[in-house]
């Protein structure tokens, strides 16, 4: 069988993508199954009619593009491709929330531009619904509770990489709880849900002062480095 491309037919149709793209995205995408994803993504969005345009987890799940372009990558389809998803929602490239559709769980992915994040508010705050699917409770700022930062990111991001974790660890030995429960709260409230927006929140509170006036300097809490050694992240941490 000849797996050969064959070349373009004359005058192709042509999928717009915007010259930051190849400017500034594409040297974020860390992966080639990312960069397939997210490409698959921008061509669905680019043909969906009506508003708001969204692609879901699911729809990912079943198209064939993604099916034979994640063939050969190691790991479970499914686990890739949502690791892929999730990366690309930390590298500030898509914007997600958490819907259920026909009683499951799924995620409705958007392009992350102004528009979109317009968008995304009004869904958030009830005057825009998505059809045939509802906001998920976990989609609301009120869902960030726990202190575990780990418990935080999964719950309000996605999944962990290894990258993640260490940086999550260095943050939580770096500043106050309370900052890092609040900067998850700004971010999920601001619906920008990746850690490089909540990071950018704690430096810009070390660096100007947080809202009570208190520094990270003056509160800085030496913590256990072995904490997560033995539990359920341990694998993704390094002493």
């Amino acid at each position: 069988m000849n797996n050969k491309f064959q070349g373009f037919p004359p005058r192709p149709e042509v999928t717009p993508l915007p010259n930051i793209f190849f400017s500034e995205v594409s040297p974020l995408i860390s992966s080639m199954a990312e960069y397939k994803v997210v490409m698959q993504v921008f061509y669905l969005l680019s043909r969906r009619k009506g508003y708001p345009r969204f692609v879901t987890c699911i729809e990912l799940l079943n198209d064939p593009v993604i099916i034979r372009g994640l063939a050969q990558t190691e790991g479970r389809f499914e686990d890739v491709l949502k690791q892929s998803l999730d990366v690309a929602v930390n590298d500030g490239i898509l914007l997600h929330v958490p819907v259920e559709s026909g009683g499951k769980a799924d995620e409705a992915y958007f392009i992350n531009n102004r528009s979109e994040r317009e968008t995304i508010e009004k869904i958030l705050a009830g005057t825009l619904t998505i059809p045939e699917a509802t906001i998920r409770k976990s989609a609301a700022p009120a869902a960030v509770q726990q202190s575990d930062i780990y418990s935080l990111y999964e719950q309000n991001i996605g999944m962990l990489t290894p990258i993640i974790a260490e940086e999550l660890q260095e943050a939580e030995q770096h500043y106050p709880a309370e900052w890092i429960q609040d900067a998850f709260r700004e971010a999920v409230r601001a619906n920008v849900r990746n850690w490089k927006y909540i990071s950018s929140i704690l430096k810009r509170w070390e660096r100007e002062g947080k809202k009570d006036g208190k520094y990270v300097g003056d509160s800085k809490k030496q913590r256990d480095p072995d904490k997560y050694l033995h539990q359920k992240y341990g694998h993704m941490v390094q002493r």
